[in-house]
């Protein structure tokens, strides 16, 4: 059996590339270890989804970074370093010591974990959960087509340019299928070639696809940062401030957004000050919203920005949770009432917004599926998240991290 879903190294988002420039300058010896969640427990894999699944990782290993892959990096990304690419000058994936994949048949839970030197294994989260998406609509879910995907594409695109949205694709992850997204992206270069504004399709975080299109690669960075800095120096209090001035002390004015629901929105601002023209929120050009209630986190940032004399219309909000058309369009709107600027990153609703072919009008939902870090030298990780559904980590890490930062414990 042959699996060619993931066919390049670079089949990942931005930020996996950038988050791994910042562990080789900062925790190059760090050992962690990542675990698989399905939050749709009901749409689980059969077996013969994972055996192709096991084919699919265990072919990771044939992919190296490319002489021409790597120039179109230099070109384009010019805040990745020398040491980044002396790294992946050798770096191949090794899965067979790296990736522990446990399949019941009975029950069919799926279990995978991910373990090694930090710089060894963040690479794997996201050629795995889009391995696992296909495998399921592959071999399970089968009753979908890609006919009018390009169309679907095109249409939302339109929409989201004619309202005066600038957004990027964040589908990796969740994609139904390596076909799916590059259709996707057809559609939406093709919507933006014919509508001239105000909007603006800003590329993709799919750093394959940005190269394959010629497209701007963006993205900020991943839950997965704070979640290694805190766990590594245990100390959750700062670990927003600490891992966020590591961030700038690695990539300087770039890739600016920071993420602040890590450990709660609320917590992160308590570090996110401006007494001084190096203080996080000077620095920082704006946010990214990934959880929570959008309106309530659009007010309590501007309300944030205004208490500490920032203009908010100098800052950006980038909105990143279960996004659609009408959602972006909602916020766009909701932004401008308050003075601040929007971007979005949508994920699945543009990767994975099928119909069942038997059935009209009737969605195939797609998997919710996620990789998250799960010990960093040895100590829990945790995310708090502005969503209890959300939370990741042993209960009892969890909860003891609640505690230390006073948050209420339900």
């Amino acid at each position: 059996m042959t699996t060619q879903a993931v066919t390049s190294i670079l089949d990942t988002d931005l930020y996996k590339l950038t988050m791994l420039q910042a562990v080789l300058e900062h925790y190059p010896t760090a050992e962690v270890s990542y675990v698989y969640t399905n939050r749709s427990p009901e749409m689980a894999l059969n077996e013969e989804a994972v055996a192709w699944l096991k084919d699919g990782i265990s072919n990771l290993r044939n992919l190296t970074l490319l002489p021409e892959e790597e120039a179109r990096l230099r070109q384009r990304c010019p805040y990745l370093k020398e040491s980044f690419y002396e790294f992946m000058h050798s770096y191949a994936f090794d899965p067979e010591n790296v990736v522990f994949l446990e399949y019941n048949k009975d029950t069919k839970d799926l279990a995978i974990t991910i373990k090694g030197l930090w710089k060894n294994t963040i690479f794997y989260e996201i050629p795995l959960l889009a391995l696992v998406s296909e495998a399921y609509f592959k071999f399970v879910d089968k009753d979908w087509s890609s006919e009018g995907q390009f169309e679907k594409a095109y249409e939302k695109g339109k929409r989201l340019i004619n309202a005066g949205c600038y957004f990027t694709d964040f589908g990796s992850r969740r994609r139904r299928d390596h076909h799916a997204q590059d259709v996707m992206l057809q559609g939406l270069i093709k919507a933006q070639q014919d509508v001239k504004g105000p909007g603006r399709f800003l590329g993709t975080s799919n750093v394959h696809f940005a190269q394959k299109y010629d497209l701007e690669v963006s993205g900020t960075v991943a839950h997965e940062w704070y979640m290694g800095v805190a766990a590594i120096t245990k100390n959750y209090a700062d670990a927003n401030r600490i891992a966020s001035e590591k961030w700038v002390q690695t990539f300087g004015k770039s890739l600016l957004i920071a993420l602040t629901d890590t450990f709660s929105t609320d917590v992160f601002l308590r570090n996110f000050t401006a007494n001084t023209p190096d203080d996080l929120a000077c620095v920082f050009h704006g946010v990214r919203q990934d959880s929570g209630v959008a309106e309530e986190y659009i007010e309590k940032i501007v309300d944030h920005y205004q208490s500490l004399g920032v203009d908010p219309s100098t800052k950006m909000i980038v909105h990143s949770d279960a996004l659609n058309v009408d959602r972006c369009i909602c916020l766009h709107n909701y932004g401008k009432k308050f003075g601040i600027k929007s971007s979005f990153g949508i994920g699945t609703n543009f990767t994975s917004d099928f119909d069942h072919v038997s059935k009209p009008g009737q969605k195939s939902k797609a998997m919710n599926i996620v990789i998250k870090l799960h010990t960093a030298n040895g100590a829990k990780a945790v995310k708090i998240s502005d969503d209890i559904m959300k939370n990741t980590g042993e209960k009892d890490a969890v909860v003891e991290v609640k505690t230390q930062l006073g948050l209420p414990l339900k």
